[in-house]
Protein backbone atom coordinates (compact mmCIF):
# COMPACT_ATOMS: atom_id res chain seq x y z
CA UNK A 1 0.00 0.00 0.00
CA UNK A 2 1.03 3.70 -0.71
CA UNK A 3 2.06 5.62 1.75
CA UNK A 4 -0.23 8.59 2.29
CA UNK A 5 0.36 11.68 1.06
CA UNK A 6 1.04 14.01 4.27
CA UNK A 7 -1.54 16.86 4.60
CA UNK A 8 -1.22 20.33 3.03
CA UNK A 9 -2.33 23.99 3.38
CA UNK A 10 -4.34 24.10 0.00
CA UNK A 11 -7.39 24.31 0.78
CA UNK A 12 -6.64 27.80 1.97
CA UNK A 13 -6.49 29.15 -1.53
CA UNK A 14 -10.25 28.73 -1.95
CA UNK A 15 -12.01 25.55 0.15
CA UNK A 16 -14.78 24.14 -2.23
CA UNK A 17 -14.46 26.85 -5.35
CA UNK A 18 -17.43 25.56 -6.85
CA UNK A 19 -18.79 28.36 -8.94
CA UNK A 20 -14.91 28.89 -9.77
CA UNK A 21 -14.22 25.52 -10.68
CA UNK A 22 -17.75 25.83 -13.20
CA UNK A 23 -16.18 29.09 -14.80
CA UNK A 24 -12.79 27.64 -15.31
CA UNK A 25 -14.55 24.10 -16.89
CA UNK A 26 -15.91 26.26 -19.53
CA UNK A 27 -12.83 28.03 -20.07
CA UNK A 28 -10.66 24.65 -20.11
CA UNK A 29 -10.36 22.11 -23.15
CA UNK A 30 -8.15 19.30 -23.18
CA UNK A 31 -4.64 19.49 -23.48
CA UNK A 32 -3.98 22.89 -21.92
CA UNK A 33 -2.10 23.14 -19.20
CA UNK A 34 -2.39 25.13 -15.68
CA UNK A 35 -0.12 27.56 -16.61
CA UNK A 36 -1.53 28.10 -20.35
CA UNK A 37 -4.79 28.12 -18.42
CA UNK A 38 -3.95 30.70 -15.76
CA UNK A 39 -2.74 32.86 -18.53
CA UNK A 40 -6.05 32.45 -20.44
CA UNK A 41 -7.99 33.73 -17.12
CA UNK A 42 -5.78 36.40 -15.98
CA UNK A 43 -5.98 37.74 -20.07
CA UNK A 44 -9.71 37.49 -20.50
CA UNK A 45 -10.61 39.07 -16.93
CA UNK A 46 -12.62 36.59 -16.09
CA UNK A 47 -12.33 35.37 -12.15
CA UNK A 48 -11.83 38.91 -11.54
CA UNK A 49 -12.09 40.31 -7.66
CA UNK A 50 -9.08 38.81 -6.53
CA UNK A 51 -5.05 39.40 -7.27
CA UNK A 52 -3.12 37.60 -9.29
CA UNK A 53 -1.36 35.94 -7.36
CA UNK A 54 -4.63 34.12 -6.10
CA UNK A 55 -5.60 33.08 -9.11
CA UNK A 56 -2.45 31.51 -9.95
CA UNK A 57 -3.20 29.42 -6.83
CA UNK A 58 -6.98 28.67 -7.83
CA UNK A 59 -5.78 27.80 -10.98
CA UNK A 60 -2.31 25.44 -10.19
CA UNK A 61 -2.92 25.15 -6.34
CA UNK A 62 -6.66 23.74 -6.60
CA UNK A 63 -8.53 23.31 -9.82
CA UNK A 64 -5.23 21.26 -11.23
CA UNK A 65 -4.59 19.87 -8.31
CA UNK A 66 -8.37 18.31 -8.48
CA UNK A 67 -8.83 18.18 -11.78
CA UNK A 68 -6.37 18.20 -14.25
CA UNK A 69 -4.38 14.79 -12.64
CA UNK A 70 -4.04 11.64 -14.92
CA UNK A 71 -3.60 14.31 -18.03
CA UNK A 72 -6.87 15.75 -17.63
CA UNK A 73 -9.29 12.87 -17.07
CA UNK A 74 -11.64 14.23 -14.41
CA UNK A 75 -12.08 17.87 -16.24
CA UNK A 76 -12.63 16.28 -19.28
CA UNK A 77 -15.68 13.98 -17.84
CA UNK A 78 -16.98 16.32 -15.82
CA UNK A 79 -17.25 18.72 -18.49
CA UNK A 80 -18.83 16.13 -20.34
CA UNK A 81 -21.14 15.65 -17.75
CA UNK A 82 -21.81 18.72 -16.45
CA UNK A 83 -24.68 20.49 -19.06
CA UNK A 84 -26.86 17.63 -17.42
CA UNK A 85 -25.79 17.57 -13.65
CA UNK A 86 -28.14 19.11 -10.92
CA UNK A 87 -26.44 21.24 -8.46
CA UNK A 88 -26.20 18.33 -5.96
CA UNK A 89 -24.72 15.65 -8.47
CA UNK A 90 -22.12 18.79 -9.61
CA UNK A 91 -21.44 19.28 -5.99
CA UNK A 92 -20.97 15.82 -5.01
CA UNK A 93 -18.45 15.02 -8.12
CA UNK A 94 -16.69 18.13 -7.16
CA UNK A 95 -16.47 17.15 -3.55
CA UNK A 96 -15.08 13.46 -4.76
CA UNK A 97 -11.95 15.41 -6.40
CA UNK A 98 -11.56 17.87 -3.81
CA UNK A 99 -11.47 15.38 -1.00
CA UNK A 100 -8.83 12.64 -3.15
CA UNK A 101 -6.85 16.21 -3.95
CA UNK A 102 -6.69 17.07 0.02
CA UNK A 103 -5.80 13.56 2.00
CA UNK A 104 -6.45 16.05 4.94
CA UNK A 105 -10.00 17.15 4.14
CA UNK A 106 -10.88 13.22 2.88
CA UNK A 107 -9.85 12.08 6.49
CA UNK A 108 -11.62 14.59 8.38
CA UNK A 109 -15.11 13.85 6.08
CA UNK A 110 -14.27 9.86 7.17
CA UNK A 111 -13.26 10.75 10.63
CA UNK A 112 -14.70 13.64 11.98
CA UNK A 113 -17.92 14.34 10.29
CA UNK A 114 -19.46 10.71 9.88
CA UNK A 115 -17.97 9.66 13.24
CA UNK A 116 -20.38 12.96 14.66
CA UNK A 117 -23.20 11.88 12.21
CA UNK A 118 -23.52 8.18 13.12
CA UNK A 119 -23.41 9.10 17.02
CA UNK A 120 -26.05 11.21 16.77
CA UNK A 121 -24.76 14.91 17.15
CA UNK A 122 -25.74 18.20 15.52
CA UNK A 123 -23.28 19.73 14.94
CA UNK A 124 -19.83 19.70 14.27
CA UNK A 125 -18.09 21.69 16.65
CA UNK A 126 -15.27 24.65 16.09
CA UNK A 127 -13.13 22.25 18.76
CA UNK A 128 -13.99 18.95 16.82
CA UNK A 129 -12.46 20.22 14.04
CA UNK A 130 -9.40 21.54 15.78
CA UNK A 131 -8.99 18.23 17.88
CA UNK A 132 -8.67 16.77 14.59
CA UNK A 133 -5.98 18.74 13.23
CA UNK A 134 -3.90 17.93 16.29
CA UNK A 135 -4.12 14.70 16.06
CA UNK A 136 -3.07 14.37 12.70
CA UNK A 137 0.01 16.63 13.99
CA UNK A 138 0.80 14.56 16.57
CA UNK A 139 0.57 11.10 14.30
CA UNK A 140 3.00 13.02 12.15
CA UNK A 141 0.57 13.93 9.28
CA UNK A 142 1.65 17.18 8.54
CA UNK A 143 5.09 18.43 6.82
CA UNK A 144 5.92 20.03 10.50
CA UNK A 145 3.95 21.42 13.56
CA UNK A 146 1.89 23.64 12.54
CA UNK A 147 1.49 26.65 15.84
CA UNK A 148 -1.89 27.55 17.06
CA UNK A 149 -3.14 29.88 14.70
CA UNK A 150 -2.81 27.89 11.78
CA UNK A 151 -4.70 24.74 13.56
CA UNK A 152 -7.18 27.35 14.01
CA UNK A 153 -7.44 28.15 10.58
CA UNK A 154 -7.46 24.50 9.28
CA UNK A 155 -9.95 23.75 11.29
CA UNK A 156 -12.24 26.73 9.90
CA UNK A 157 -10.56 25.90 6.47
CA UNK A 158 -11.98 22.15 6.76
CA UNK A 159 -15.37 22.61 8.08
CA UNK A 160 -16.37 25.66 5.89
CA UNK A 161 -15.12 23.45 2.78
CA UNK A 162 -17.78 20.50 4.07
CA UNK A 163 -20.28 23.71 4.23
CA UNK A 164 -19.44 24.38 0.49
CA UNK A 165 -20.42 20.75 -0.68
CA UNK A 166 -23.06 20.55 1.71
CA UNK A 167 -22.71 18.40 4.33
CA UNK A 168 -22.80 21.17 6.95
CA UNK A 169 -24.48 24.20 7.51
CA UNK A 170 -24.32 27.29 8.31
CA UNK A 171 -21.67 28.50 11.18
CA UNK A 172 -22.90 28.90 14.12
CA UNK A 173 -21.52 29.57 18.54
CA UNK A 174 -22.54 25.92 18.55
CA UNK A 175 -20.34 24.76 15.34
CA UNK A 176 -22.14 24.14 11.86
CA UNK A 177 -25.13 21.83 11.47
CA UNK A 178 -25.00 18.35 10.30
CA UNK A 179 -27.16 18.20 6.43
CA UNK A 180 -28.32 14.93 5.05
CA UNK A 181 -25.78 14.02 2.96
CA UNK A 182 -26.69 10.98 0.54
CA UNK A 183 -24.86 10.06 -2.50
CA UNK A 184 -26.77 10.92 -6.02
CA UNK A 185 -27.57 7.62 -7.67
CA UNK A 186 -25.81 9.16 -10.61
CA UNK A 187 -22.96 9.46 -8.60
CA UNK A 188 -22.83 6.14 -7.64
CA UNK A 189 -22.71 5.07 -10.89
CA UNK A 190 -19.99 7.49 -12.13
CA UNK A 191 -17.60 6.31 -8.69
CA UNK A 192 -18.27 2.49 -9.17
CA UNK A 193 -17.45 2.95 -12.97
CA UNK A 194 -14.28 4.84 -12.38
CA UNK A 195 -13.00 2.44 -9.72
CA UNK A 196 -13.69 -0.51 -12.03
CA UNK A 197 -11.83 1.21 -14.99
CA UNK A 198 -8.23 1.53 -12.31
CA UNK A 199 -8.53 -2.14 -12.58
CA UNK A 200 -9.78 -3.13 -9.40
CA UNK A 201 -11.85 -6.12 -8.07
CA UNK A 202 -15.35 -6.38 -7.65
CA UNK A 203 -15.10 -7.32 -4.09
CA UNK A 204 -12.44 -5.23 -3.60
CA UNK A 205 -14.03 -1.97 -5.45
CA UNK A 206 -17.18 -2.84 -2.30
CA UNK A 207 -14.30 -1.73 -0.01
CA UNK A 208 -12.87 1.18 -1.61
CA UNK A 209 -12.49 4.46 1.30
CA UNK A 210 -13.93 6.36 -1.50
CA UNK A 211 -17.40 5.20 -0.77
CA UNK A 212 -16.98 6.18 3.26
CA UNK A 213 -16.48 9.84 2.51
CA UNK A 214 -20.19 9.48 1.44
CA UNK A 215 -20.59 7.63 4.53
CA UNK A 216 -20.68 4.41 2.83
CA UNK A 217 -19.96 0.36 4.03
CA UNK A 218 -19.48 -2.53 1.85
CA UNK A 219 -22.69 -3.42 2.40
CA UNK A 220 -24.34 -0.16 1.44
CA UNK A 221 -22.45 -0.27 -1.55
CA UNK A 222 -23.58 -3.53 -2.48
CA UNK A 223 -27.31 -2.62 -1.98
CA UNK A 224 -26.54 0.75 -3.92
CA UNK A 225 -25.28 -1.17 -6.81
CA UNK A 226 -28.20 -3.57 -6.82
CA UNK A 227 -30.49 -0.20 -7.24
CA UNK A 228 -27.93 0.45 -10.22
CA UNK A 229 -28.93 -3.13 -11.48
CA UNK A 230 -32.74 -2.39 -11.52
CA UNK A 231 -32.00 0.61 -13.61
CA UNK A 232 -29.97 -1.85 -16.48
CA UNK A 233 -26.18 0.23 -15.75
CA UNK A 234 -24.67 -2.99 -14.71
CA UNK A 235 -25.33 -6.59 -13.60
CA UNK A 236 -24.91 -7.97 -10.25
CA UNK A 237 -24.80 -11.35 -8.57
CA UNK A 238 -23.81 -11.79 -5.12
CA UNK A 239 -23.29 -14.67 -3.08
CA UNK A 240 -22.34 -14.50 0.70
CA UNK A 241 -19.12 -12.40 0.07
CA UNK A 242 -18.60 -13.22 -2.92
CA UNK A 243 -19.75 -10.21 -5.37
CA UNK A 244 -19.78 -10.65 -9.26
CA UNK A 245 -20.70 -7.57 -11.25
CA UNK A 246 -20.68 -7.49 -15.29
CA UNK A 247 -19.96 -3.81 -16.63
CA UNK A 248 -21.97 -2.93 -19.88
CA UNK A 249 -20.22 0.49 -20.69
CA UNK A 250 -16.27 -0.40 -21.93
CA UNK A 251 -14.94 2.81 -20.87
CA UNK A 252 -15.36 6.06 -18.39
CA UNK A 253 -15.81 8.17 -21.75
CA UNK A 254 -18.74 5.87 -23.04
CA UNK A 255 -20.12 5.78 -19.59
CA UNK A 256 -20.31 9.68 -19.73
CA UNK A 257 -21.91 10.02 -23.09
CA UNK A 258 -24.12 7.98 -22.18
CA UNK A 259 -24.94 9.44 -18.45
CA UNK A 260 -25.18 12.93 -20.51
CA UNK A 261 -28.01 11.88 -22.83
CA UNK A 262 -30.21 11.43 -19.99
Amino acid sequence: MPEQKRYDTNLAMGLGLIDETKELLQIWSPGLSATALYQEVLSSGKLAGGSAYRLRNIVVRCFANRFLVQDGAPATRIKTLMPTLTASELRQLLFLYTCRANPILADFVRETYWRAYESGASRVTKNSAEEFVRRAIDDGKTPSRWAEGQIERMGRYLTGCCFDFGLLGNRTTGGRRINAFRIEPKIVTYLAHELHFTGLGDNALLMHQDWQLFGLAREDVLDELKMLSLKGHLIIQAAGDVVRISWKQPSMETLCDVLSQG
